[in-house]
């Protein structure tokens, strides 16, 4: 790739809710290099960069602009060829994702976005992952909450563990304040929910391709916990199999290590966490509501019309108010399992004589997780490729955050920016 290029870094679909915090945290974060802003409106980019501009008290007039159009190839092509990186907010990416992967790779540019949709993310592997190493190109997804804090908390806990990991268990905390009346999510991140739930079938045949050799059977297990349960480890809180897709992005994270790097892949199960058994049964019914709906045409278009009402009032096409993003807070508590190191394992398939003898808990937590953490982990996720490129797998491919980012230094820096990792006792 050309190191002269106009532009080392654009966040393309800038004019989005997405977009607006990117460019908010880059003006810090992408401090030092040439950025710039990519959409399909050039007055509409105008006019975020003076409100954006306005509340960081900076003037941005002078930020260069790209026009491209996710529906026009050339624009793409166009818009790749002037940057290093590609931060890709335009979602949902099952819809508008793979033409700018295309455009990228054929660039020679880098990518990443904060896709939360495992069959995008997969079938960008599948399709793409010998082409982007052919072009010395990092295809990196997920790069946002909650998937950068699950799959490097998973990478921390085994760094930290001091032996072989079996098993990790991830509990998801949010702390927000009382409702002023708004939103909790922003209509973008509901639209992409549908469409994946609609076509989760679809995973199957994706992973068939891509991963066509199983893992060894390893044991112990690591068994599903009752649908709603309460647990000790996170203060008797209610919990719920958590649906997003952090166990799809984490696992693949794994089979990567397994197949690259020799190692026992670690198992594991994603849960969210409730204070109240009321919480919890308006989630179930909601979300066995949206389930159900999503099966039919019908289902689809209602859902899609009235996000409002049938979210109960937690998203809405405006997403947030400042002050409900800015006072909430997460935490995913993560419970690992596995052997000491002086048990001995000497191929990753081998299986261990005892139950395992050790147990780590381990904490990442943050502020503003749904926009703010997310713009922050995935700008970083840019940076870190532009900076640290050597240190990172192979000399490219399509990859989720934990194998991408396992030996370079991203968690260290998402803890100078709101971020913390830590040990617990």
């Amino acid at each position: 790739m050309s190191a002269d290029r106009p532009l080392d870094v654009v966040i393309f679909g800038a004019t989005g809710f997405t977009g607006k915090y990117t460019i908010y945290e880059g003006i810090k974060l992408l401090e030092g290099l040439k950025w710039g802003v990519a959409g399909r409106n050039k007055e509409k980019l105008a006019q975020v960069l003076k409100e954006i501009g306005q509340k960081a008290d900076k003037d941005l007039s002078e930020t260069p602009v790209v026009i491209a159009d996710v529906k026009d190839a050339e624009s793409l092509k166009k818009l790749a060829e002037q940057c290093r990186i590609v931060v890709n907010c335009c979602g949902p990416y099952r819809f508008f994702g793979e033409p700018v992967v295309k455009a990228c790779i054929e660039a020679g540019t880098h990518h990443v976005d904060v896709s939360g949709e495992p069959q995008y993310m997969e079938r960008m592997q599948l399709l793409y992952n010998e082409k982007a190493q052919e072009k010395g190109v990092y295809i990196v997804s997920a790069c946002g909450f909650d998937s950068i804090p699950a799959d490097l908390g998973t990478v921390f806990l085994e760094k930290e563990f001091d032996g072989t990991v079996n098993s990790v268990e991830t509990f998801l905390e949010t702390k927000s304040p009382k409702s002023d009346g708004g939103a909790v999510l922003h209509y973008g991140t509901w639209e992409s929910a549908i469409y994946g739930l609609a076509h989760a079938n679809e995973l199957r045949g994706i992973r068939s391709k891509l991963f066509q050799s199983r893992l060894p059977n390893f044991q112990p297990r690591l068994k599903d916990r009752p649908l709603l349960h309460r647990s000790k480890f996170v203060n008797d809180r209610w919990c719920l199999p958590f649906p997003g897709s952090d166990r799809s992005v984490v696992m693949r994270s794994q089979r990567f290590f397994y197949d690259n790097d020799k190692k026992r892949p670690i198992q594991m199960k994603a849960y969210v966490t409730f204070a109240t058994i009321l919480e919890v049964l308006a989630v179930i019914l909601i979300g066995a509501v949206f389930g159900i709906m999503t099966r039919f045409k019908l289902g689809r278009q209602l859902l899609l019309k009235y996000p409002r009402l049938f979210s109960a009032g937690f998203v809405s096409h405006e997403g947030p108010s400042e002050k409900t993003m800015e006072n909430t807070t997460f935490a995913i508590y993560f419970k690992g399992e596995g052997w000491n190191r002086d048990q001995d394992q000497l191929e990753p398939s081998d299986q261990f004589k005892v139950p395992p003898n050790k147990k780590l808990k381990v904490k990442v937590s943050g502020t503003n997780p749904g926009y703010g953490a997310t713009c922050v982990a995935l700008l970083l996720s840019a940076t870190t490729i532009l900076n640290q490129s050597d240190k990172m797998p192979s000399t490219g491919g399509v990859f989720p955050p934990g194998a991408a980012y396992y030996k370079t230094n991203l968690i260290e820096e998402l803890c100078k920016n709101g971020f913390k990792f830590e040990v617990l006792k």
